[in-house]
């Protein structure tokens, strides 16, 4: 079954620095925690900050690709999680009728959701498999380039970020 969920918040996981979206479904307040690279993160909150770039970011340029193509993002789905990663489906639906879907990280999936007010949802077994215990995740970006996101991330407070 699928849940229909939110963004409740972002924040840094104090332990290995690194950016965690958190999903909160809307009728049964399941919490269900996703640790995100840092750009990806960075995508996600100008998005809920509403900040507007000079040029596209990668997230953008993917969302004006698919527009120009007469193609929407129509849903995502936070679908497995395998060895400690999440996986999701990006749905797509074009104006001329199709439909197709395809494998992504859950980060990008929302990122691209966010841009085309696309709803979000969550398996079930997503739910039941994020209760473990996943307190050894570890920081993906440790360059420099990596610490500064990571710094700017974790001086942003829930008001700056706000809700979806």
């Amino acid at each position: 079954m699928l849940h229909k969920a939110n963004i409740a918040g972002m924040a840094m996981d104090p332990a290995s620095n690194t950016p965690i979206i958190i999903l909160k479904t809307e009728t049964d307040e399941h919490v269900v925690p996703i640790w995100i690279g840092l750009l990806e993160a960075t995508s996600i909150a100008s998005v809920l900050k509403e900040v507007a770039f000079d040029r596209p970011m990668t997230h953008d340029l993917f969302k004006n690709f698919l527009r120009q193509m007469q193609v929407r993002v129509a849903r995502v789905e936070i679908c497995d999680i395998r060895d400690n990663t999440y996986y999701a489906r990006l749905y797509f639906s074009s104006e001329h009728g199709g439909e197709f879907d395809m494998d992504a990280r859950p980060s990008d999936a929302i990122a691209l959701a966010l841009r085309f007010e696309a709803p979000i949802f969550i398996d079930d077994q997503v739910i039941e498999k994020s209760k473990h215990d996943i307190s050894e995740a570890e920081a993906v970006d440790q360059t420099e380039e990596g610490k500064k996101w990571a710094d700017y991330l974790a001086a942003l407070s829930p008001e700056d970020i706000g809700k979806a």
